[in-house]
């Protein structure tokens, strides 16, 4: 089977004919209305009609996937499912009392079809069934289903076995992060800063990469595709945002990258002597450097972030003897001038070899997290969800999924490193500095020079013995 952003592909929008769904009355006032052959826009209630399948007809995965993700800014998932199921009993006459009448039925294809939507739903975007209401209405559906075709029980159980095993995984996912952060809490009590380095933890610039691409890949493969739509809703006026956010998985991962920068930055300012810092740095350029090879763009990125924030760039007798020649070959790649063209064309690159790879090490794009998410803003900024008629823009719900589509490949790379559970224990939980720590620790590494410099060491003092009172 082909991958969704396989069959996204380079095509401008979906190409695809309105089903035989709508009764005659509806069809002048609720016909989706096609442009250059793709399906441009239409009334939501026309939308969910194309989504429900009939015994002729079947929506297309693009179709499905995109406006799966994108309905949610204007019904919530819940009241979706609700009547495509309400379509289904009324197109197919699957009332209750009724469904002893089934000749018809059983030798059309609708029993296949209907699964295959649910399957879609379920499999791609498993966090809609956190709801109660939704995990009701499918077991109604399917068991009506069931009733009608027997034969269908088997696709059943295995649609409801990958949905439970998706849906258990989460919480156990959760739990941990749960786990991590009380772990982390508790050795930041306990000492203000790590008595090792993570050079005495993973000698290897390498292995630290790998490490870190676990982690990174873990947290990555957890965010469901509509939370990136349901962080752009938080204003709609047909949706409430808090009925639907079920997950934060997205948060996390911003909150790791942001970890790893002042992880980096911790590391480097914990030395008093000068040579131990500019070991640091030199290691976390060789990780970074591993991490591009491997085709790691988020914890590179956020190594860079580390090594720039102003506590760390202030060093200049550290930066005087660090060997600047690979941390400049690092920071073209990750330019952001041309709207971050060298990066993106290092991304092409290693999509590239991912599509071709024999190697499971090959696979593995991990993107810029950050400008994932901002051209995802953008692109749902550029241009209103709605037409001035009122009706759906679904050329925009196409584009947005298009995008998202290579990030569920990137997802379901499995990450072929041996893992380390004691490096990935240390750069998950180690205490490191906040701001004003990192301020003082920088201040302490080289004595400030500038007055405003002075002026800010003097307050971070004052603000340090006060608390120690």
């Amino acid at each position: 089977m082909l991958s969704l952003a396989q069959m996204f592909g380079s095509g401008g929008g979906y190409v695809g004919n309105d089903n035989n769904n709508h009764t005659q009355t509806d069809r002048n006032t609720d016909a989706l209305i096609f442009q250059n052959g793709n399906l441009h826009s239409g009334p939501l209630e026309a939308l969910i009609q194309h989504l429900v399948p009939t015994s002729d007809y079947c929506p297309d995965r693009t179709y499905t996937f995109a406006f799966l993700l994108s309905s949610r800014l204007f019904i919530r998932p819940h009241e979706l499912l609700a009547q495509v199921c309400k379509l289904c009993v009324l197109q197919q006459n699957l009332v209750h009392d009724k469904l002893d009448n089934t000749g018809r039925l059983r030798s059309s294809k609708f029993g296949p079809h209907i699964i295959n939507l649910l399957s879609e739903w379920t499999d791609t975007f498993p966090y809609d069934f956190r709801d109660d209401r939704m995990m009701k209405q499918l077991r109604d559906i399917t068991q009506r289903i069931i009733a009608i075709y027997p034969n269908l029980r088997k696709d059943i159980n295995n649609l409801s076995y990958n949905l439970v095993t998706k849906l258990t995984n989460l919480k156990s996912y959760e739990e941990n992060l749960a786990r991590i952060e009380v772990e982390e809490q508790q050795k930041a009590q306990m000492q203000v800063v790590a008595t090792i380095d993570i050079m005495e933890v993973c000698p290897s610039p390498l292995v630290l990469a790998q490490q870190l691409t676990h982690v990174e890949l873990e947290r990555l493969s957890m965010i469901g595709p509509e939370e990136f739509v349901q962080a752009f809703c938080k204003e709609s006026k047909e949706v409430k945002y808090q009925d639907m956010k079920g997950t934060h998985n997205l948060e996390s991962y911003v909150q790791w990258f942001n970890r790893v920068s002042y992880m980096v930055a911790s590391e480097i300012t914990s030395h008093i002597k000068k040579k131990n810092r500019v070991r640091v740095v030199e290691y976390f350029i060789d990780v970074a450097k591993e991490c591009i090879n491997i085709g790691n763009f988020n914890s590179l990125m956020a190594i860079i972030a580390g090594m720039n924030l102003s506590p760390v760039t202030r060093l200049k007798k550290m930066w005087s003897k660090v060997n600047r020649d690979k941390l400049k070959i690092l920071e073209h790649q990750m330019d952001p001038s041309n709207n971050f063209g060298s990066y993106r064309s290092c991304l092409k690159a290693a999509m590239w070899r991912s599509q071709g790879a024999v190697e499971d090490r090959e696979k593995i794009v991990i993107p810029f997290f950050s400008l994932f998410v901002k051209d995802l803003y953008f692109l749902n900024e550029g241009c209103s969800s709605k037409q001035e008629d009122g009706t759906v823009n679904f050329h925009k719900c196409w584009q947005m999924a298009k995008q998202i589509s290579d990030l569920i490949s990137w997802q379901q790379v499995e990450c072929p490193f041996e893992k380390c559970p004691s490096v990935i224990n240390y750069v998950q939980t180690v205490p490191i500095y906040k701001e004003s720590m990192l301020s003082m620790a920088s201040y302490e590494c080289e004595t400030p020079e500038t007055s405003y410099d002075r002026e800010k060491y003097k307050q971070l003092k004052s603000q340090t013995s006060m608390s120690s009172l």
